[in-house]
């Protein structure tokens, strides 16, 4: 699996969590929520150390990662990470 994340979703995430270098982003397989991959869950986001990583994207010292125990939702599938202009908010696209 790969996960991309573009630039400005990356701006979008350090300015909205209002975060600095050096810190880690887990995307996890949540109950409930809307567009995800796989009817009733989604995607949430927080702020922890890794304990096994399934894939993850450096970019301006933040590491965005999710977890092996995810790895399930995913299903050979890659993450795509852009930011939707109009709605300015990030777009989730499993590709």
């Amino acid at each position: 699996m790969k996960l991309d994340i573009s630039q400005e979703a990356v701006d979008w995430y350090r300015t909205e969590l209002d975060i600095d270098e050096s810190k880690t982003l887990r995307f996890f397989v949540r109950y409930g929520g809307v567009g995800g991959k796989i009817p009733g869950f989604s995607l949430g986001i927080t702020s922890e150390q890794p304990e096994a990583i399934h894939a993850s994207a450096k970019s301006a010292g933040i590491t965005f990662y999710i977890e092996e125990s995810d790895a399930w939702y995913f299903e050979d599938s890659d993450l795509e990470i852009k930011l939707n202009k109009q709605l300015d908010e990030p777009e989730f696209n499993y590709i």
